[in-house]
């Protein structure tokens, strides 16, 4: 048992020990592309989403030097037909690109060394077949397989962390790639000797132009999960299923970790998160906790036409419709908002809708990094109005119209074009950027269907918050009373009616016209 060759399954041992999700039927899928065409599998997405404890699994359940049965009889991949089949069928090679990039004193060398540590540990397990001159690792593969007629399946972890530790460096990342088409590219010879690949990483790979560098590569992501999805993350069902065995509210859980939504399977969840709120039985910003908000604000404050429109919005509880295609999967080479926006999915702070082709922020924990992200260098403004939002709660609790109307004028008057609105769309996202924090305590819905028919927004207070529910209607050079006579006439407390006897109405008006005040609201307690 080496640490890059036939590493064993104690990881795997120690995953399952653990509260474990069973992800294994990721096993199947991989299993029904060896020795085939599409035998190598590129599965990226952000960090602290599953993508080591995936390899560890792939790595436990292939590796010929163990015997894994007993980790995997029962658990799903046990159901299907090849199981058996693959089961520590093969020589595992696991490089887990992080780990050498801690462990080289300079970067540069990192390629050298993987190769060297590889070889030698082939060297040691296959001695007459690995030349002791030896320096290229796909020749040492090629030749054990060879003399063996035994084949490998190769893991590469973290695979981009060079793009990212090294994001300048382009010498070194086309020397990597070199690498990377050497072990895979290789002509029919090398394809022969490999079963199939798995490539972890944040980033898809990398693209020269529309092309991609590794082309023979099936290739899964935040915005192209397609049958992979489940294995994003954990699955609403899996969620739900953690929470009643922990006793954790669920709804709570939904509210702050739910958000990654995709066609297959639906709502998908950062696991991390949901296993640090299921351990510690709270519920807080874990998964951007373990990293500084710097990175994002960068990308957030880049220089691109409608980037910072596009942030408000979003902040606003907005839909941007994007176009991914011409993003070239680094972290260096952006050429409009939309490929910082593309990152951002990659990255995990934005929700992608592959149907409607929008991003959005997708959950409270989420909501909550880039409020933290959007304080100076060019954000002050909007800083400002985030911080002030919890007042303008309190003060709409305390049914004071007045200060409404001029939290409201503040918001409007800001330097951002998406806020000097045109209509009562524009209106609403400028209202929910104006109770930004009030995400806290309240899931906000916009459109929220009631009575004979939608109110603008609802605020429905979370589990066991002693807050008022909240129906506000909008209007658009019209008046705040018509917008409550509108939701009175349309019995919108219908669908909050265990609210009845703790529910504000509330109508805004916005007037074009009118050269002084412009908002207008009025806020009644309904009877």
């Amino acid at each position: 048992m080496g640490m890059y060759l036939n590493c064993g399954n104690e990881a795997f041992r120690q995953i399952r020990n653990g509260t474990y999700v069973d992800k294994t039927g990721l096993i199947d899928y991989i299993n029904q592309t060896i020795d085939t065409a599409r035998s190598l599998t590129c599965f990226s997405r952000p960090r602290r989403f599953g993508k080591s404890f995936a390899a560890a699994m792939l790595a436990a359940y292939y590796d010929k030097s163990c015997d894994s049965g007993e980790l995997f009889d029962g658990l799903e991949i046990s159901h299907h037909h090849s199981y058996k089949k693959y089961l520590n069928a093969f020589d595992v090679i696991y490089l887990d690109i992080t780990w050498f990039i801690s462990v080289t004193d300079d970067i540069r060398d990192v390629l050298s060394v993987i190769q060297r540590s590889v070889i030698e540990e082939l060297r040691e397990a296959f001695p007459d077949y690995v030349k002791a001159d030896e320096t290229i690792l796909a020749n040492a593969i090629l030749n054990v397989s060879r003399k063996t007629n035994e084949k490998f399946f190769l893991i590469i972890d973290e695979w981009d962390a060079l793009f990212r530790e090294a994001k300048h460096n382009d010498e070194l990342q086309k020397s990597y790639l070199r690498f990377l088409r050497g072990l895979f590219k290789g002509g029919p010879s090398m394809k022969s000797a490999l079963a199939g690949a798995y490539m972890t990483g944040i980033l898809p790979i990398k693209k020269y132009g529309t092309e991609s560098a590794l082309t023979d590569f099936e290739e899964y992501s935040m915005t192209n999960p397609d049958m992979l999805s489940e294995y994003v993350g954990f699955t609403e069902e899996e969620v739900r299923s953690l929470c009643l065995k922990n006793e954790v509210d669920f709804k709570k859980m939904k509210r702050w970790y739910d958000g990654y939504s995709f066609e297959d399977h639906g709502s998908v969840y950062s696991p991390d998160s949901v296993m640090s709120a299921v351990k510690r039985k709270r519920f807080r910003n874990y998964w951007t906790g373990s990293e500084t908000y710097e990175s994002l604000k960068s990308y957030i404050s880049m220089n691109f036409d409608g980037l910072k429109d596009a942030i408000v919005a979003m902040l606003g509880g907005g839909k941007i419709k994007i176009e991914i295609a011409r993003f070239q999967n680094d972290i260096t080479s952006f050429n409009s908002k939309d490929d910082v926006l593309t990152l951002l999915i990659h990255l995990g702070y934005l929700g992608y809708h592959e149907k409607t082709g929008q991003v959005y922020i997708p959950n409270l924990e989420i909501a909550g990094a880039f409020q933290n992200a959007v304080e100076g260098d060019g954000w002050e403004e909007i800083a400002s109005a985030l911080a002030s939002s919890e007042d303008l709660l309190q003060t709409t609790i305390n049914e004071d119209s007045a200060a409404v109307e001029t939290a409201l004028e503040r918001i409007h008057d800001l330097n951002v074009s998406v806020l000097q609105y045109n209509d009562e769309n524009s209106l609403s996202c400028a209202v929910t950027l104006a109770y930004y924090t009030a995400r806290n305590c309240y899931t906000i819905v916009r459109e929220f269907p009631s009575g004979k028919g939608f109110t603008d927004l609802a605020f429905i207070p979370a589990p066991h918050m002693d807050k008022p529910a909240l129906l506000i209607e909008l209007k658009y050079n019209k008046t705040a009373d018509g917008a409550i006579r509108q939701i009175r006439d349309r019995r919108y407390d219908g669908a909050l009616s265990k609210y009845t006897d703790n529910l504000l109405l509330v109508g805004i008006n916005y007037n074009k016209n009118d050269k002084g005040k412009k908002h207008t609201c009025i806020i009644e307690r309904f009877r």
